[in-house]
């Protein structure tokens, strides 16, 4: 996207994750001018995100925050802190997006003790007082359409769309797999997978 936006150019984005480059995992707010915040923290994108929706509503700007959150850093207290106060604040300029695909970047979702990613963002965002809609993480036209909805409805409550999708998806060694969460793959592993995805289109 900063690249699509002409903030960096699309040759350093070979550099991700790589040592010394800009761009790393957690981006960095005092090596690219673009970015309003650093990140890295799970759970705190929701509270960053409530500030700023309290900060337009303050200052009578008419416009929505997204958040975009996954279901395992949804463990975080941090989370549904920031979700009672945009219920109490009435933040309907606020949209967050749950990727709910039930898996950690860790595993932990088969017979672990460590307690499982939320399983159910929908019950658990309405009963912060949260209008909820649920959809295929995977298409995009089902996306843009509970969108378009979303924005339209200034009555209040904060909104909360819960994306169900595969970790993967598309890519047979890497579906459901968690070890894929942060791992890059090989030559012959990328190749694999393009085809995989092509032959999905």
């Amino acid at each position: 996207t900063l690249a699509l936006r002409g903030y960096i150019s699309e040759e350093e984005l070979k550099t991700f994750d790589q040592f010394e480059s800009r761009l790393q995992a957690h981006p960095d707010m005092t090596k690219l001018d673009a970015l309003d915040m650093s990140t890295g923290s799970l759970g705190q994108g929701l509270s960053a995100a409530v500030g700023m929706a309290i900060g337009a509503k303050r200052l009578k700007k008419d416009f929505h925050v997204y958040c975009l959150i996954g279901d395992g850093e949804s463990q975080e207290g941090q989370v549904w802190e920031a979700a009672n106060i945009a219920e109490k604040y009435k933040l309907d300029n606020l949209i967050v997006i749950m990727d709910q695909n039930g898996l950690q970047q860790y595993g932990w979702k088969n017979g672990h003790d460590r307690m499982n990613p939320e399983s159910n963002g929908r019950r658990k965002f309405a009963s912060f007082g949260f209008e909820t809609w649920e959809v295929d993480g995977h298409s995009i036209e089902d996306l843009v359409a509970v969108l378009d909805e979303v924005k339209g409805r200034r009555n209040g409550q904060p909104k909360a769309i819960i994306a169900n999708t595969t970790k993967g998806k598309g890519v047979r060694f890497m579906e459901n797999n968690y070890v894929w969460h942060s791992k890059a793959p090989n030559d012959e592993e990328y190749i694999t997978a393009l085809t995989e995805l092509e032959e999905g289109d």
